[in-house]
């Protein structure tokens, strides 16, 4: 594969910069940016990126769930008819950066339209999907649109209800979508070769390791549990400290002791968080009777994940018989890992090398729509550079210079896996 001048990978970070300026411009808020699923801004992002596929050359349709596809056909596909998946997620949170998911979807167009414009021959289709629920922000749902294809929608999802009382189902009639046509959304396995991503990393690695782009091993399973810490409430006067029942002081040690189950771990990436604290009564002058926190945690493996939350569990039982307080776990969430193909992963290592760029291989910690689309295929994925590890956040930045190496590695990316014979 030919090396790639400088300027070349340049002016592509340009093109994808100013995309995604257009595109961070729809916008709920004013000053801030705010465009969530099914909502009017969706709808103009939708139809944006429907016009830059077309621009690229791409075939544009749209699901009954607002996902944009725009198809780029292969003459040599005649017969088989397979189809290579690329894309992310146009929603953002609230407040959000304008890089997160945007970034993948745009450097997903703009490798299709370089595909196109070196007249590369491959192997199968390309499918470009922008999807609109990966945040899982104005309904209680999350990564619904990729689900949809993966055929995995629970029952009754569609019922869903926003803040306004509105459901899923009939913000889709408003959007202009389907909601009866979910069934029919559902991808054939035996059609699909992968589904690829690239994504900003939302953390500091690769900014670590000084490096624009990195190859993503797997996506972390996570559980999220309420975690309950029962005591007794007293005057904080006249109570000695060594027979209290503090539910807060309680909670502390085990807050250490989840620290230190987490960094026992750190070679299989087991990260937890604590990231909301109640405590009940709630008075400067009483003892807390009652602490109810949150634990996220999260690995790169099922194995580690699940001993380190029985380790968590079998200190909270030490502590609890030996400070009188009763530690109740009550898990609310799980998503298994998601690893990524291994073919895929050295595929990104070899187009990554032939861009002179050393090939480095990271988990990622937060979910993606690669999570329900394993459900349908094998997945891949590459994390760009994010300035300071920002993400959810208006301060969220990717370098031009990264944007363009992003482009390129995506087009060189699905040159190695079409030399790999995928889709003949």
């Amino acid at each position: 594969m030919p090396d790639i001048p400088l300027q070349s990978t340049y002016e592509l970070g340009e093109t994808a910069s100013r995309l995604i300026d257009d595109l961070s411009r729809i916008s709920a808020d004013e000053d801030k940016l705010t465009r969530l699923y099914l909502t009017p801004e969706h709808r103009k992002a939708a139809d944006l990126v429907g016009e830059w596929m077309r621009q690229a050359g791409l075939e544009v349709t749209e699901d009954s769930l607002g996902t944009v596809r725009g198809r780029l056909s292969s003459p040599s596909t005649a017969n088989s008819k397979k189809r290579l998946l690329i894309g992310s997620h146009i929603d953002t949170v609230i407040d959000g950066g304008k890089f997160d998911g945007s970034l993948g979807v745009i450097c997903a167009i703009l490798a299709a339209r370089e595909i196109r414009k070196r007249g590369m021959e491959l192997p199968f289709d390309i499918d470009v999907l922008a999807f609109g629920d990966e945040e899982g922000v104005r309904f209680p749902t999350t990564l619904l649109s990729s689900s949809a294809l993966a055929g995995t929608v629970p029952p009754g999802e569609l019922d869903a209800c926003d803040s306004d009382g509105i459901s899923v189902a009939a913000a889709l009639r408003e959007f202009g979508g389907d909601p009866e046509n979910i069934g029919g959304i559902k991808e054939d396995p035996d059609k699909v070769i992968g589904y690829l991503e690239v994504h900003i990393e939302q953390g500091p690695v690769l900014e670590n390791e000084e490096l624009p782009i990195g190859i993503v091993t797997s996506l972390a399973g996570a559980e999220r549990h309420w975690i309950t810490v029962q005591g007794e409430a007293g005057h904080a006067g006249t109570v000695p400290m060594d027979i209290r029942r503090d539910a807060l002081s309680v909670a502390a040690d085990l807050i250490g002791a989840i620290e230190v189950a987490a960094k026992s771990a750190k070679r299989d990436s087991v990260v937890a968080t604590i990231g909301s604290l109640e405590v009940s009564p709630g008075a400067v002058n009483v003892i807390p009777a009652e602490v109810k926190m949150t634990l996220d945690l999260r690995a790169a493996r099922e194995e580690p994940r699940a001993a380190a939350i029985e380790a968590i569990k079998a200190e909270a039982a030490r502590i609890s018989e030996k400070r009188g307080c009763r530690i109740e776990f009550d898990q609310f969430h799980e998503v298994k890992t998601s690893p990524c193909a291994q073919v895929f992963q050295d595929a990104a290592e070899r187009a990554i090398a032939s861009m002179n760029i050393r090939p480095h291989r990271l988990m990622s910690g937060a979910g993606h729509d690669g999570q329900a689309m394993k459900a349908l295929t094998e997945i891949g994925m590459l994390f760009v550079r994010c300035r300071n590890g920002i993400s959810h956040n208006p301060a969220e930045h990717v370098s031009v210079e990264d944007m363009g190496v992003a482009v390129e590695a995506m087009v060189r990316w699905v040159a190695e896996i079409a030399q790999e014979g995928a889709g003949a």
